[in-house]
């Protein structure tokens, strides 16, 4: 039997048309989802093994709000302080702020790194000693606490670089308010409910070293 042209393009098009679509829409999920230290550390293994990709709800989580933005007051540490806040700790953290980010310097207002100006301000504050690799500071040097326990002083911990071991740490005061050294704009006020901020949160601590 002959095909002419006509059939060829007629048998073509029902080939085409019976082969099933495939989109290239990606169907992974973008979103990122805060899991507490606690959580994930019970999966098992190390506490900094943990590739921070899998994640699962849990219960109070810190909210995803805002552009990142913190008041003037705050930005200068220019607030209104009452009879319980810890006014020494608040001042010391005030010279600090403006220090320009240094890998592996921890010198106000010359440089720093986000444990070295912790180390030193603990030092100077509460005369305690911490280690100067956050990573350590978090396994040595404190207990992980909830969110809601979260007092002037404690320490706050994040998983910056992907591989879901600690890599930031900052010194929490009240209100989500923390002060860090930020590789970008060196030693500064955010907030917790940042997207950043939430979305590579680690965990909440508490120092237990004692003063020397």
């Amino acid at each position: 039997m002959t095909i002419n042209g006509k059939q060829i393009l007629y048998l073509a098009a029902a080939i085409l048309l019976s082969l099933p679509v495939v989109s290239c829409r990606s169907t992974k999920s973008n979103t990122h989802t805060y899991r507490p230290y606690h959580e994930r550390r019970n999966r098992g293994g190390s506490a900094h093994d943990d590739g921070g990709t899998t994640v699962t709800e849990q219960k109070k989580p810190i909210p995803q709000s805002g552009h990142g933005l913190v008041s003037d007051e705050w930005a200068r540490l220019d607030i209104k302080l009452g009879r319980h806040d810890n006014k020494k700790l608040y001042k010391e953290l005030k010279r600090w702020l403006g220090t320009p980010y240094v890998y592996a310097e921890h010198t106000c207002g010359e440089g720093t790194d986000c444990s070295g100006m912790v180390m030193e301000v603990f030092l100077t504050v509460y005369g305690i000693k911490v280690h100067r690799n956050s990573a350590k500071m978090l396994e040595e040097n404190c207990r992980v606490i909830d969110l809601d326990d979260l007092k002037e002083g404690d320490l706050v911990f994040f998983c910056t670089n992907g591989d879901g071991r600690v890599s930031h740490v900052g010194i929490y005061l009240k209100d989500n308010k923390f002060v860090h050294a930020s590789s970008s704009r060196g030693v500064a006020v955010d907030d917790l409910r940042q997207n950043y901020y939430a979305t590579h949160f680690h965990a909440a601590a508490r120092v237990t070293t004692k003063p020397k």
